[in-house]
């Protein structure tokens, strides 16, 4: 006799708006996850690479990438609201509220805020608020996404349309700065750039010149790191194609370490405005980068200021960049468009 003992994942109607899930396997974050992280990704960035440097800017213990706690607590959700996904939409409202170093504890639950069957009536869409908080119940970081989920039987009702308000950017006076931070005596030597906040310009674009080609061996180490379960980044029989989908994640953390060519001063993400999936990738995929200064903000905290920044990933290296096309969509070969908040010495 077989028992229902397995996890099938949810459907688009098992969602009801309102619902909180706590998401299981909590995860303690080691010094293994920082080395895996810099394997996977060419990563620089002098605060999560130098305990010293981190300590000299008031960072004490050495913080990870605050990356490496998003996928971490993201992974947790991926079980509960993703795992039948076709898709993960975007990203908004997302604000990292404390460091996260070795020894901390994950856990994540999320909150359904907004239900929407798509025109076929084979999928519809889900948003969900989530919080991970460590083994001390302090929110590490928050954010709220939406994500196309497939429907079990096409003959289920529909829901209610629920369509929830995001914001479209966190405000500065909103981003969080972690405590003791001090760049007021920060080492650009170090750093490896000697630009600081006034150095950039809105509007101003930087090419980030390098690129990564995709391997499926790589994307699915990275996305089992973060216990991602997702199907459609392991099995072949997900896809009508037969192929991997590399998590959209391992995306952004590529084209997160791509910028710090140009970039190599925006130590810590403060916080993740919008973020948007614009097209799939795959294993033999480049992978290029390039970002859009889009504001520039002076902080509290002694020499901090913050850079609002557009980080956009292409498949090959797109030396015009361009991001949309006359028509107003996104341009071939834009993979990732993504929003966010980053903290820089002043």
């Amino acid at each position: 006799m077989c028992g229902m003992k397995t996890n099938a994942g949810n459907f688009f109607e098992d969602f009801t708006l309102g619902q909180v899930i706590e998401h299981a396997t909590p995860r303690t974050i080691t010094e293994g996850d920082r080395a895996l992280y810099g394997a996977i990704y060419p990563t620089r960035f002098a605060v999560p690479s130098s305990a010293e440097f981190a300590a000299s800017v008031g960072l004490s213990p050495h913080p990870v990438e605050e990356l490496v706690g998003f996928h971490v607590a993201f992974g947790k959700t991926v079980a509960d609201v993703s795992l039948n996904a076709v898709a993960n939409l975007g990203y908004a409202e997302c604000r990292f509220h404390l460091p996260v170093v070795p020894g901390d504890t994950l856990r994540t639950r999320s909150e359904v805020i907004g239900l929407k069957e798509n025109s076929n009536g084979r999928t519809g869409v889900v948003w969900v608020r989530s919080t991970a908080t460590n083994q001390r119940g302090e929110v590490v970081l928050d954010w709220a996404r939406w994500v196309m989920v497939h429907k079990r039987s096409a003959e289920s009702p529909a829901p209610e349309t629920v369509v929830p308000t995001l914001a479209d950017a966190v405000a500065p006076g909103d981003l969080v700065v972690p405590a003791g931070l001090d760049f007021s005596a920060y080492d650009a030597a170090a750093a490896g750039s000697p630009h600081r906040l006034g150095d950039y310009e809105v509007g101003e674009r930087i090419d980030h010149v390098d690129g990564v080609t995709l391997t499926d061996a790589e994307h699915m180490m990275a996305t089992r790191l973060w216990q991602n379960t997702a199907k459609v980044h392991f099995n072949t029989d997900a896809r009508p194609d037969g192929r991997r989908l590399v998590y959209g994640g391992h995306v952004i953390s590529l084209a997160r370490a791509l910028s710090f060519n140009g970039l190599a001063n925006a130590q810590l993400v403060a916080a993740i405005n919008a973020g948007a999936h614009v097209a799939p990738a795959f294993a033999a995929d480049t992978v290029h980068a390039w970002s859009e200064v889009l504001d520039v903000a002076e902080l509290a905290a002694p020499g901090v200021g913050a850079l609002r920044l557009r980080l956009v990933a292409t498949r090959g290296r797109d030396e015009s960049m361009t991001l949309r096309g006359e028509d107003g969509k996104y341009a071939d070969g834009v993979l990732l468009d993504l929003d966010y908040w980053a903290l820089v010495p002043r």
